[in-house]
This record gives structure tokens, sequence and C-alpha cells, in this order.
């Protein structure tokens, strides 16, 4: 059965988190404009840089700092290229933290689409309200399967 576009383009944002190097937690973000990807991006360090399954994770105050998360590359990629992102929607794997969730506002997102509610903020949810970006969850069958995030 032909899945219908947000199906889609998950599955495609569930196939880019296979590319993360930070394996507490395997994160891919699609971003899509008039059913055409603009751009995407998963939880990796930045160029250059030793990668978390090389070199550990590097932790401060509970979270890996090592890592830009795949939001926030998406959204890299997008200024690197020219690619205008204003009234796309977001395609991403797990709930966005609420830094990325004010870089997703800045980059004029219009939609945020995920599966997983990893840690849902409650600010984020409010500035998502507040800057009128339509917020949806659907819980998609394909999720693949991912080891276990290390301890820090």
């Amino acid at each position: 059965m032909r899945p219908d576009w947000d199906s889609y383009f998950m599955k495609i944002a569930y196939a880019v988190s296979e590319r993360s190097t930070c394996d507490r937690a395997f994160v891919g973000c699609v971003l899509v404009l008039e059913k055409r990807i603009l751009t995407s991006g998963f939880n990796g360090s930045p160029a250059g840089q030793e990668h978390c399954d090389e070199a550990g994770h590097l932790m401060v105050e509970g979270h890996c700092v090592r890592t830009i998360h795949a939001e926030t590359n998406a959204i890299i990629q997008a200024a690197l290229h020219g690619v205008s992102t204003k009234g796309a929607t977001c395609y991403v794997t797990h709930f966005p933290c609420i830094h990325c969730t004010k870089a997703l506002i800045n980059a004029g997102i219009a939609r945020v689409v995920y599966s997983v509610a990893y840690r849902p903020d409650e600010n984020a949810l409010n500035f998502f309200k507040t800057a009128h970006i339509e917020i949806s969850q659907k819980d998609y069958p394909f999720q693949p399967e991912q080891p276990a995030p290390s301890a820090p």
C-alpha cells in the first residue's frame, strides 16, 4: 500500500537517523517544502571533529556537548547551501529539545511532525504554540531497532 506523505517523509527521517554517531539518541530530521526534501540532518559532531562513537561522550550537566542535534544540522545544511526553510515541515524522529525548538522557529518552519516523545518540554510546546507552528505526533510501525544508549 502506498504511504501517505507524512509516513513517507518520516520513514526517510528514520533512515537518516541511522547515520547518527551519538548513541544516546539516534535522531534523524528531514526538512520538506511542497513535498520536496530540502535538507536532512542527524545527530553528529561538527565537521572534522571526533564523534561519540570514536571518542566517547563529552558530558556537561547530563548532556553530550560533542553532538549537534539533527534538527540543527538540517538547518545548518540549508544555510550552507542557500536553501530557504520558510514554510517547511520538519519531520523528526524525536520531539525537539528547547534549543532545536527555538532554531526551528527562527528558521521559519511551519509544521513539526515527530514520532518519539523523548523528553517533551513544556516550554518547547509553548514556544511552538506561540509561534503558531503545528505539532503532530504520529506512531510509525517502521522504527528501526537501535542499540540502547550507553552510559554517560
